[in-house]
């Protein structure tokens, strides 16, 4: 049933492009008239595959497991591991907000430094470097109008550095006092300032790769269980139902389960106290 479907959508998605390429070029038609029946329902599986979350994924697994096991315990496994999945993509989605929020004031910067030495005032620069990069993120309306009004552009640029990866704006906040109230050199400031976000980036990327195989290394022993059935099953040992429905199974699927959450809660505690470093 996985592959005929995998085929209908994959067809659907080839059929799709074709028949839109060619009403396209033979230029008559309306695209998506007189669409196959199989065409809507790859339509209707792409739809739903944008909705769900990977974490479902889980789920999926465990009704599989359930009905290939003829028991309940996937489906609760399963079930239970949804949130976890659900926390690790909010972790990641998080992570990538905060990169790309520190690229953006790591353009700001560039962008403002240019933006003074073409000649124009502080505040003008400002305003045209925050619409080039958006670097300000969430709090743009409130530096942007302390800029344009005479309002405490320092203290706005500290509120908005408390955003996750926006701390670089405290340096940007400290070169404008200094800058602006004592006849520093603005340009100067904010290119060292880049320059000093830059060499840390660089280095989270090069930490980040450093640790890329301990990370992969742990997840490869993490998935050694599922070969370990996969192999029994080929044996015709029948591991599902020994783990299922057998006391001894149970015993073993339980601690077996409980070590395997163990030892990923301390490689992925190992690997962050190191990026922590």
């Amino acid at each position: 049933m996985a592959c005929a479907g995998a085929a209908v959508w994959l067809f659907g998605e080839w059929n799709s492009g074709a028949r839109r390429a060619r009403l396209l070029l033979a230029g008559g038609g309306v695209v998506g008239a007189g669409q196959p029946p199989w065409g809507e329902l790859a339509a209707g599986l792409r739809r739903v595959r944008g909705r769900l979350r990977p974490e479902w994924w889980a789920l999926a697994a465990g009704l599989v497991l359930a009905v290939l096991g003829a028991s309940v315990v996937p489906v609760f496994a399963g079930a239970a591991g949804v949130p976890v999945l659900r926390r690790v993509r909010l972790a990641r989605a998080a992570r990538a907000a905060r990169e790309r929020r520190g690229d953006a004031v790591i353009a700001l910067c560039g962008a403002l430094a240019g933006e003074v030495r073409a000649g124009r005032q502080p505040g003008e620069a400002l305003l045209r470097a925050a619409w080039d990069s958006g670097g300000l993120g969430e709090a743009q309306p409130a530096v942007l109008a302390a800029a344009r009004f005479g309002g405490d552009v320092p203290g706005a640029l500290a509120s908005a550095a408390r955003q996750p990866g926006a701390a670089g704006l405290r340096g940007l906040a400290a070169c404008w006092r200094v800058a602006v109230d004592q006849g520093a050199g603005l340009a100067a400031g904010l290119d060292r300032l880049g320059g000093a976000l830059r060499a840390e980036r660089d280095q989270r990327a090069d930490l980040r790769a450093q640790l890329a195989g301990a990370r992969s290394t742990a997840l490869m022993l993490a998935a050694l269980p599922v070969l370990g059935l996969l192999l029994g099953t080929a044996l015709n040992a029948d591991p599902l139902h020994v783990l299922l429905h057998t006391a001894a199974g149970l015993g073993c699927l339980i601690t077996g389960g409980a070590l395997e959450a163990a030892g990923m809660c301390w490689a992925t505690w190992i690997v962050r106290r190191a990026e922590a470093g």
